[in-house]
């Protein structure tokens, strides 16, 4: 499928859920964001690929709840049609083998819909900044959490420094510029905080590292 070119800018969001209200408040929670641009939303699930190459839309924020469609379908379609769209799931759902389905088909993240603003905020950008690890964001029953989380150890200052600029959403080369470093060596620390909070993204490492008090959430820091 032929899909026009994208101009520089924003990225382009498109929202879809059947619940008008939520989708509203979505899209009105991104278009605050400077970085962020709502181009489509739609309730049917028909409408998402033609919407997506019309608006030439870089995320789709995807509910699985909606009646009208089969969720790992519609993400394989859209994956198959347009490579380099990126389709966040936002879910009240945490079933382990829906997610996997999910990724397998093609999703980039998984959302619960009880996800801090924050959390959403950095997956989108994550995604779309072409972070490999794929984001995973769900609750866990402590029951859970204690028989298949390890527990977080300590982190060294740096690596905590690292974690609280990724919790800002800055990328690996912003991370770089401001603390004098080279990309890669950004990109061991990361490695190594993967490592020790048994994260698999950016933002499960986030999450992982506050649930554990080892950073404290601050405002978002502008690129200097």
């Amino acid at each position: 499928m032929t899909v026009p070119v994208r101009p520089e800018g924003p990225i382009r969001v498109m929202a879809v859920d059947d619940h008008s209200l939520l989708r509203n408040a979505l899209c009105e929670l991104l278009n605050a964001e400077d970085d962020l641009e709502v181009v489509a939303q739609t309730d049917v699930s028909a409408q998402i690929l033609e919407l997506a190459v019309e608006h030439r839309v870089d995320v789709v924020l995807l509910d699985v709840e909606m009646p009208d469609h089969h969720a790992p379908t519609v993400v394989e379609e859209l994956s198959s049609a347009l490579p380099d769209l990126c389709v966040l799931i936002l879910s009240m759902h945490d079933d382990p083998q829906l997610v996997q389905e999910l990724m397998r088909r093609g999703a980039r993240g998984y959302l619960h819909k009880t996800a801090h603003r924050e959390t959403l905020l950095a997956a989108i950008r994550a995604i779309r900044g072409g972070d490999s690890h794929t984001i995973i964001a769900i609750p866990q029953s402590e029951s859970r959490r204690s028989a298949f989380a390890p527990v977080p150890t300590g982190l060294s200052p740096r690596e905590r420094e690292v974690l609280t600029l990724v919790a800002n959403a800055l990328s690996n080369r912003q991370i770089a510029h401001r603390l004098g470093v080279a990309e890669g060596t950004v990109k061991r620390h990361l490695r190594n905080i993967f490592d020790k909070l048994g994260a698999v993204s950016r933002v499960d490492a986030v999450n992982k590292a506050l649930d554990a008090h080892l950073i404290v959430r601050r405002p978002h820091l502008a690129e200097g």
